[in-house]
């Protein structure tokens, strides 16, 4: 699966300069309000014409200005899935499942029915309407009707902003599955570093316009230099763990990966399966010597690869741990009383309660 997008666009004082070529299975538009997300999925969309571009989506072009190629919108087999689910009120959920499905010849439709239903869990909703769901069960509802269109390309514009945290997280595992199982590129359009650090596989960063960086979510996550605002204190260190074990005594979760073992809040997930877990470099503190007789249940042995000073009196320390990158934020005063440097062992110490594991996703359905 792939993406490649360069687009220069303009409207009003507003400019947007985009280029980036992901492989992943969900980019991330990531970035504050006014940053140009929507504008740049509406590009993707044949919704907007930018002044000069290029979109190709698994080899297929859908915008080349240089050749005069553009695509319209109906034309493009994309999928669009809204903050606002958008299913019509007067259908049944059947029927807006399979609305979409007029508009791809039954030669090119490659999304069945029935499993779709299966993956989104919505078997028991499709004899109802809209007004009766709830709002993760729309957003559930609007995901198989793109889904079932056959796209070439899934589009989700914010699709959890107008969702309380139960609703979210009722819906993130659906979307981990629709990025691993449905074998479609899928542009995710998103200001929460927490939903891009459990979903992205590739993030671009957008700043008043313009593309500040992309790659992989672990190195972008990395990179506290890009968040602000409301996202500041956010990033840190992305880990692909797997479980261990279920300490159901004390109700939590043993994760381990080669930076070592920490234990989670319970989650329901088998053993031996893989999660995602963010380690913000906030919550990271650092010991010279092995800690003891504290709360703090996980403690990571490693080495001091970098630091680098900032001008509000902190400092931000790299460590490797197993092959892995571990980031803190600490003062400068801390720094110094360690007596931090490179190449120094030191143990990197986080509660408990303060680690963000994701989700294990529903049982899978052949899509």
């Amino acid at each position: 699966m792939t993406l490649l997008v360069d687009v220069s666009h303009r409207a009003g004082d507003f400019a947007l300069e985009a280029a980036f070529e992901s492989t992943g299975r969900l980019t991330a538009l990531f970035g504050p309000s006014g940053s140009g997300k929507t504008t740049l999925v509406n590009v993707l969309a044949g919704l907007v014409a930018p002044r000069q571009g290029r979109v190709v989506v698994d080899g297929r072009t859908l915008l080349d200005t240089s050749r005069r190629v553009f695509v319209p919108a109906h034309r493009r087999r994309v999928g669009y899935v809204f903050q606002d689910a958008r299913l019509f009120p007067h259908m049944s959920v059947r029927a807006n499942l399979t609305y979409g499905r007029f508009f791809v010849a039954k030669s090119e439709r490659r999304a069945d029915f029935d499993a779709v239903v299966a993956m989104l869990d919505i078997a028991p909703l499709l004899d109802r309407r809209p007004a009766s769901l709830s709002g993760g069960e729309k957003q559930r509802v609007a995901i198989g009707r793109a889904l079932l269109a056959s796209p070439q390309l899934i589009l989700m514009d914010e699709p959890l902003a107008s969702l309380d945290e139960a609703r979210k997280g009722e819906i993130l595992p659906y979307v981990e599955r629709l990025r691993d199982e449905a074998k479609v590129p899928i542009v995710y359009v998103s200001h929460s570093v927490a939903e891009v650090a459990r979903l992205a596989t590739d993030i671009a960063v957008l700043e008043r316009g313009r593309l500040a960086a992309f790659g992989p979510t672990a190195d972008i996550l990395s990179r506290l230099d890009l968040f602000s605002g409301e996202a500041a204190g956010e990033g840190g260190a992305v880990l692909e763990m797997h479980v261990r074990e279920q300490d159901r005594a004390f109700a939590m979760t043993v994760l381990r990966s080669p930076a070592g073992e920490i234990r989670v809040p319970h989650v329901d997930a088998p053993l031996g399966s893989q999660l995602r877990v963010r380690l913000r470099a906030r919550d990271v503190m650092l010991a010279t010597v092995r800690p003891e007789g504290i709360s703090a249940l996980n403690v990571l042995s490693g080495t001091v690869t970098a630091l680098k000073g900032l001008a509000d009196n902190t400092v931000d320390v790299r460590l490797d741990c197993g092959g892995e990158t571990v980031i803190s934020r600490i003062t400068r005063l801390s720094a110094e009383r360690l007596r931090l440097a490179p190449g120094q062992h030191v143990y990197a110490v986080v509660k408990t309660v303060s680690v963000e594991p994701a989700g294990a996703p529903p049982a899978r359905a052949e899509v």
